[in-house]
């Protein structure tokens, strides 16, 4: 299968007065052409970071210090900003957190959509209106050709959140990153936008890079989903490798945080301590001082990436010296309605 995304070994640090932040640390990882990857992590693990740098759009405190970018198979690690605007929108886009930082507030949403187009395809003004509107109707607006003459604040959130992605999927790309796109949202509307990217994905064939916090949310759109801690992949592999056989401690604690498992009356699970500075990235596993199961080598060597099965890896020293009574702190079973495939 093609790889729309592959990164090799890839780090990114940030230049700060206090010293260098690591916030990408060796990262390999590989899209394929048309499934949706979710990376989930705490605030601060480096998800946004990892795709903002795909995009370059950081600021220039932030380098590439290792490795490389693939996009569509061309190698874009040295591509500087006039080389990049050839390839956003029309091969890779990107959605942001919050619709109102994205959008124009002084511009019908139609005329935000067409200038993307205008400047990328040759068209005239009337094509790029229909194609603009055929985005919107895609995107599941209801009157597209009314919505198209409405500026931002007429709409509502979740209005506001599609026509983001309208913008996004106007020029066809192969590769949309969604950067926590149903945060600001409520939970009803939330969950229309996950099915939207999911028909997208069935409909377009576009690569989807879904960044977010919640498990839950993830639950419902993921083919793959990699789990993001300090700065590096802790464990990746199918949504029911993660969700019914979670390796990492780290994975089982993200999970055992989940309202839905949380007992009747009884307290809902959180994970003690805070993520390390990056700054200075712990010596061994990062996340051994918050681990309850945490050994000895945990603390002085950092685990490899174990191979699990043929689409799971986990990089834990527990995977092969588990004590008979460590386990998951969770168990999830089929039917609890936490994951479902479409």
């Amino acid at each position: 299968m093609k790889h729309v995304l592959k990164l090799e070994h890839y780090s990114v640090s940030f230049d700060t007065p206090q010293g260098e932040v690591q916030a990408v640390r060796g990262i390999d990882l590989a899209v394929e052409q048309g499934e949706i990857l979710c990376i989930v992590g705490e605030s601060g693990c480096g998800k946004t970071a990892l795709c903002q740098s795909v995009m370059k759009l950081l600021p220039r405190s932030a380098k590439i210090k290792s490795g490389k970018i693939f996009l569509a198979g061309e190698d874009i690690t040295d591509y500087r900003e006039k080389q990049m605007r050839a390839l956003r929108e029309n091969v890779v886009s990107m959605v942001f957190q919050d619709p109102m930082m994205t959008l124009n507030p002084t511009i019908p949403v139609g005329r935000q959509i067409t200038e993307a187009i205008l400047k990328h395809k040759k068209m005239r003004r009337e094509e790029a209106k229909a194609l603009a509107i055929q985005t919107l109707a895609l995107v599941g607006l209801d009157d597209p050709a009314a919505r198209f003459d409405m500026q931002p604040h007429f709409l509502s959130g979740g209005m506001r959140q599609r026509c983001v992605l309208a913008v996004a999927l106007a020029m066809s790309p192969s590769l949309l990153l969604a950067d926590e796109p149903t945060t600001a949202l409520d939970v009803t509307v939330e969950t229309q936008i996950l099915d939207l990217l999911v028909k997208i994905r069935d409909e377009t064939g576009v690569s989807i890079v879904f960044i977010s916090h919640d498990l839950g949310a993830v639950a419902r759109i993921a083919d793959r989903v990699a789990v993001m801690y300090a700065g590096k992949i802790v464990e990746i592999g199918t949504a029911e490798e993660i969700y019914y056989d979670p390796r990492h401690p780290y994975t089982w604690a993200l999970l055992s945080s989940l309202p839905a498992l949380a007992q009747p009356g009884g307290t809902l699970y959180s994970i003690p301590g805070a993520p390390p500075s990056l700054l200075d990235p712990p010596r061994g596993d990062a996340f051994a001082e918050r681990n309850p199961y945490a050994l000895a080598i945990d603390y002085e060597e950092m685990p490899p990436m174990f191979q699990v099965s043929d689409t799971h890896y986990a990089a834990t020293w527990l995977l092969d010296q588990r004590a008979p009574d460590i386990k998951p702190p969770i168990s999830l079973k089929a039917g609890s309605g936490l994951w479902k495939k479409n």
